[in-house]
């Protein structure tokens, strides 16, 4: 099942075309150069051809606003330390177009520090000219913020008009060497609204990194998807979804293209109550078993669930109406994105005019290949959003080359699409359709060819083996 489903990955440009000024932002986490085995990621692993912007991640700070280097050892060269800052910077030698920033904060360094800087303006004020001396030291192109989150986690409510007043100070003096600013958010409405003058936000930054993921995990009594782009017909929750997330930040005043969708690398895990009760939305007992490489319940990479699913055993299940996969085993269940369901939100992308997208993070996508291609993911939104190559190349003996072909809206009342959804053609089983409703009546049509070898299977609505489509 799984081979099949890696099989089906089909790249539709959107019906505008190959966007090539799409950002592609990719988050490196760089505690992975400590993972263990076939997780351990170096800097060197990084393809900077595949990210129009790099960020390092973290630094920290503390309530004096200073900038504080998290890992000496990994960031510096020191005392014979791993010079993790100076290598990232140095792949901009091999892909000169890619800028390589930094990020501070991240949901381990909390709110209550950033709420007690920008509280006071002396000392956010020290902050920001502590961030562009360390720009400057570092030879980094930009910064990003990443208080997870303003008026939540040890914050208060002045935390919303302090946190615009120091994204105007810090773009004043960027402004002034060329640096770019960067902000990663909130992307629910039920948490966002908390933390974020929206409008007032988006006319500082160059672009905003919403994380669009999260939205269950092993915090919630049942099993639940990672970051369904829709919102289910049974949902209890209709804003919990990347659209109803992203329909909130354009409704509230981000220009869209600012918005970088937040691409998951990584699924979230949980076990199950019952092994025979799981489907979306079972019961569950916890968090799932953790991972050889991330070591956390309740997570897996991308890289450890090709990996699982490889070795058989795993059902995989690709939900209808929330767009994205889930599997499970026994009583283990994880809800994650993988390159058809990463094709589908870059296409998303594309439709919304959005200004591109972001991956928490590169060093858990399949960066080795082990399960076929390297970056699976990574290359999926390259190949929709950029123009780049095949999304995935598939293990033997599947083909490594995939027809694209450039889908067309259908407004009239001739189109074959009556509701959202996949199509079959029923005059030809390579050729499928995706429905995308616009309003009312009116519908979006996109056209795609399954690769050589392979047909659409309506009863998956995948691209399968011809012997295994019995209508074929």
């Amino acid at each position: 099942m799984f081979q099949a489903a890696f099989l089906a990955v089909i790249v539709a440009i959107a019906a505008t075309g190959v966007q090539a000024d799409k950002r592609i932002v990719c988050y490196f986490g760089s505690w992975a150069v400590y993972s263990p085995g076939l997780g351990n990621f170096q800097i060197s692993d990084i393809n900077p051809h595949l990210c129009t912007h790099m960020i390092y991640s973290f630094t920290g700070t503390n309530t004096n606003g200073d900038v504080l280097v998290s890992d000496p050892w990994a960031d510096l060269p020191d005392d014979g330390g791993m010079n993790g800052y100076g290598k990232f910077t140095e792949l901009r030698r091999s892909s000169p177009g890619t800028k390589a920033m930094i990020s501070s904060g991240g949901w381990d360094e909390g709110s209550y520090k950033y709420s007690q800087i920008v509280s006071n303006p002396s000392t956010r004020a020290r902050f920001v000219q502590n961030v562009v001396n360390f720009l400057k030291r570092f030879n980094f192109d930009g910064f990003d913020l990443d208080w997870e989150y303003p008026n939540q986690r040890g914050g208060q409510p002045s935390d919303k008009e302090n946190y615009v007043a120091l994204l105007r100070e810090l773009r004043e003096e960027f402004d002034k060497y060329g640096y770019i600013l960067s902000v990663a958010v909130a992307a629910g409405e039920d948490s966002a609204s908390q933390s974020y003058l929206v409008w007032q936000v988006s006319q500082y930054v160059h672009f905003i990194n919403l994380m669009t993921y999260d939205f269950n995990g092993s915090w919630s009594n049942y099993a639940g998807l990672n970051a369904p782009m829709y919102a289910s017909s049974g949902s209890q929750d209709p804003l919990n979804n990347v659209n109803a997330a992203v329909l909130y930040w354009l409704q509230h005043g981000a220009p869209g293209d600012k918005i970088n969708l937040g691409i998951p690398a990584y699924g979230r895990s949980f076990t199950l109550a019952d092994p025979n009760n799981n489907g979306v939305g079972a019961p569950t007992t916890g968090p799932g078993a953790a991972g050889p490489y991330t070591e956390g319940a309740g997570l897996l990479g991308y890289n450890e669930i090709c990996e699982n699913l490889n070795q058989g055993g795993w059902t995989v299940i690709r939900d209808p109406q929330q767009r994205v996969p889930y599997a499970f085993k026994s009583n283990q269940w994880v809800g994650y994105d993988d390159p058809i369901s990463v094709a589908e939100k870059a296409n998303y992308i594309n439709s919304m005019l959005l200004g591109g997208a972001m991956v928490w993070s590169i060093d858990t996508d399949d960066f080795r290949g082990t399960c076929g291609s390297r970056y699976p993911l990574l290359t999926a939104l390259n190949n929709v959003l950029r123009g780049g190559a095949s999304a995935f190349e598939s293990a033997s003996p599947a083909p490594t080359k995939l027809t694209r072909k450039l889908p067309r809206s259908v407004s009239s009342s001739k189109s074959i699409c009556e509701s959202e959804g996949y199509v079959a053609n029923p005059q030809n089983c390579k050729t499928f359709y995706y429905c995308q409703k616009i309003y009312g009546t009116l519908y979006r049509q996109f056209t795609f060819i399954c690769p050589e070898e392979l047909v659409f299977d309506k009863s998956k609505n995948m691209c399968n083996y011809k012997y295994m489509v019995e209508a074929c």
